[in-house]
């Protein structure tokens, strides 16, 4: 068994159902000819994508990676929501995960982890 288990989540699940019906929807529309009913369909996709970053971002849905096992099951909460996942577009857009140095002024803000210098980038030959 592999130690990823992506996407075996409440919010994982929870969103993927919501957009197939949203997508039945749409599907119904097109076959219809029937442009609101195509349209509804597509705002149930995008309810699906809402609810799902709001059930993951309560802790019902995990970071992508290796985690221990005894966070494997789907009806295990996330224990790092709170502060937001590394990497995780979800919690950035939430403001999740931004971290500043409590010496730094609040308008400037720390600098990505990783992040390579400018001046560190080596030049192409034409530059």
């Amino acid at each position: 068994m592999s130690l990823y288990d992506e996407g075996h989540t409440i919010a994982g699940w929870t969103g993927v159902a919501i957009a197939t019906a949203g997508g039945t929807v749409v599907g119904l529309g097109v076959c219809t000819a029937s442009l609101p009913v195509a349209g509804a369909g597509l705002a149930v996709v995008a309810v699906s994508v809402l609810v799902t970053w709001a059930l993951h971002l309560s802790g019902w849905g995990k970071p992508p990676g290796v985690r221990p096992r005894g966070q494997w099951g789907m009806r295990v909460r996330d224990v790092q929501a709170r502060e937001g996942h590394p990497g995780c577009v979800g919690c950035r857009l939430a403001g999740r995960g931004r971290k500043r140095p409590a010496d730094a002024p609040a308008s400037v803000s720390a600098p990505a982890p990783g992040a390579i210098p400018a001046e560190s980038i080596p030049l192409s030959p034409i530059e």
